[in-house]
Order: structure tokens, then C-alpha cells, then sequence
């Protein structure tokens, strides 16, 4: 594992902001801490990177222990903070150039990483501007190269996209779906439900300064005990078409209704096949179909009793 956490635990006085904290990262992995604001997302992470003491336990970055041997896992850690850590003055390539230093880069190096990390973030055409000349969202972005500069074997992202224009957002989001798919371990803070689905290879939630549940999108929602709805619009013998959808394994029910038919599906979109054959072979002609699954927002409801609060 790239990072391994156990039973982290911080107070604040009589606040418990983090209680027993346990997690994991493999290497490609990205991995969503998702929770409310005031969950205790940045307050993990920053016991993580070990900028912040633990009340108790242990995390080990690239096979180093955090408090043992401070400088050789940092180095192995990309820490992007919620507030932007730029110089407004510089420009890009000052800043990136300034912070590559402090990670003992330098020369040819340092000038092959910058513009690397330039482009990798969409910036090498504003590479000489500086900063204070930049919208939100690219000095979020600019932000994340700084934290990419030295090949960091865990990248950990807080809240990045907050306050960003969509444009950038989905930059954001794209970067980290690439950077994930090269093999770097990503811990990435959010509160927004679809960033997590959109990004996340295994996502965890976090209440209240818990862990209260773990694992792949599916593996979260599983835990409603609900069902996927396939719907179908058709032509046809819908009747006949549904009545051989019913004896699907994985099918729980079946209706029609004004030329569409609605299925009640354990896991949907590995059924899907195994339906539009029924219909090839049963006098129907399927013009289109959506799989409509139960989301992460309908699993902290569950959990928590209450919607995702801002």
C-alpha cells in the first residue's frame, strides 16, 4: 500500500474532530474521503501529510513512517491544500520553479518537470503570467502542479474544486482520472457527491469525525438493500418481452406502461445484455434504455439519517 493509516484520533479540547480513523491507498488507486464541511476530511489528511500531531496512531506514506522518518515520506507525498498556496507576484513558472527547489530540484530537472506540470494542469500558454492575473480555477489548477512536481507516489487533494468555474472543474476532475490511470495513489476530500462517483475507484465516508462505511460505488450502495431500474422504451410484444424478463435471474420485477418497460434489476448494467437479448428473441425492438442506479447521496442518507449538508 501507498498509504496506510490506523486509528488516527485528534481532539480539540473536548471535540473529537477525527475518532479512530482507518484507511488505505494502493498504488493507482484514487481513493474519496467524502463528507459535510466540518466532518473531519482536512483534519485527517493533515495528520496524513504530518503537518498536524495525532492524539493516536499510525500512518506510513510509500513504506515510511510519517512521525519515524519525517523527510522520506513527505518526499513521497503531493500535498494540494484547500486554500491556495501560490505567490499572487510571481508568475507560474516562478512559483513552480520556487517550490521545486524546496523539493531539491534543480537545472534541467526542474525546467522539464515545470513544463510537464504546466501542461498536465492546461497551463502552459499562461506559464509567464503571474498569478494575480489568474481566475480561481486556474490557480486551483496551478495548485495541483505544484503538489505533482516531484513525482509524489500519493497525491492528496483537499476539497480542489471548491469555488472553481465548470470549465476548470472538469479540468480538475479529468487530471485526476489521468493521473490515477498512470499508477499514482490519490486521496481526494470532497463534499460533492458526483465527484466522487465521477473519480473515485473506492470512496469513504465521514460523519461527525467517523469512518462510518467503505468501498467501490457498488459495494456503498449494496448496502440499501435496493434495486437498479432499467427502463426501456420498445415497440413490440412488451407483454411477451416482460414476461421472459421475469424469468431472469437478477430480475425482480417487470411492468409496462405506454410503450415502455420498467425492470427492477439486481445490478442492471451487468443484466443488460441478457435483456436486450430477451427482446431480440421475443418480439420487441428496443429505441432506448437508461440504467438508473441508487447514488452515494441515497447511501449517507441511509446511514446518517440526514442529507449531505454543506
Amino acid at each position: 500500500m501507498v498509504l496506510s493509516c490506523e486509528h488516527l484520533t485528534r481532539r480539540f479540547g473536548d471535540r473529537v474532530a477525527v475518532d479512530d480513523v482507518s484507511l488505505s491507498i494502493a498504488s493507482g488507486e484514487t481513493y474519496g474521503l467524502l463528507g459535510p464541511n466540518g466532518a473531519g476530511k482536512t483534519t485527517t489528511i493533515r495528520m496524513i501529510c504530518g503537518l498536524l500531531k495525532r492524539d493516536s496512531g499510525r500512518v506510513s506514506a510509500a513504506g515510511f513512517d510519517v512521525d519515524a522518518r519525517a523527510m522520506e515520506a513527505k518526499m513521497h507525498i503531493g500535498y494540494v491544500p484547500q486554500d491556495v498556496a501560490l505567490y499572487p507576484d510571481l508568475t507560474a513558472r516562478e512559483n513552480l520553479q520556487f517550490v521545486g527547489r524546496l523539493y531539491r530540484l534543480r537545472g534541467r530537472v526542474l525546467a522539464e518537470r515545470v513544463h510537464e506540470v504546466l501542461a498536465l494542469v492546461d497551463l502552459a500558454d499562461r506559464g509567464e503570467d503571474r498569478v494575480e492575473a489568474y481566475s480561481g480555477g486556474m490557480r486551483r489548477r496551478l495548485n495541483i502542479a505544484a503538489g505533482l512536481l516531484h513525482r509524489p507516489a500519493l497525491l492528496v487533494l483537499d476539497e480542489p474544486t471548491v469555488g472553481v468555474d465548470p470549465q476548470s472543474r472538469h479540468a480538475i476532475l479529468e487530471s485526476v482520472r489521468t493521473l490515477g490511470g498512470a499508477g499514482m495513489a490519490i486521496l481526494y476530500t470532497t463534499h460533492y457527491m458526483e465527484e466522487a462517483e465521477r473519480v473515485c475507484d473506492r470512496v469513504g465516508i465521514m460523519d461527525r469525525g467517523r469512518l462510518i462505511a467503505e468501498g467501490t460505488r457498488r459495494e456503498l450502495v449494496s448496502m440499501l438493500d435496493e434495486h437498479d431500474r432499467i427502463e426501456l422504451a420498445a415497440t413490440g410484444d412488451l407483454e411477451r418481452f416482460a414476461a421472459a424478463c421475469r424469468e431472469l435471474d437478477g430480475i425482480d420485477g417487470a411492468s409496462v406502461t405506454d410503450g415502455h418497460l420498467q425492470l427492477l434489476a439486481r445490478d442492471g448494467r451487468r443484466l443488460l445484455p441478457a435483456v436486450l437479448d430477451a427482446a431480440e428473441s421475443h418480439g420487441a425492438a428496443v429505441k432506448s434504455v437508461e440504467v438508473v442506479e441508487p447514488d452515494l447521496e441515497a447511501v449517507f442518507l441511509h446511514l446518517t439519517g440526514t442529507a449531505l449538508r454543506e
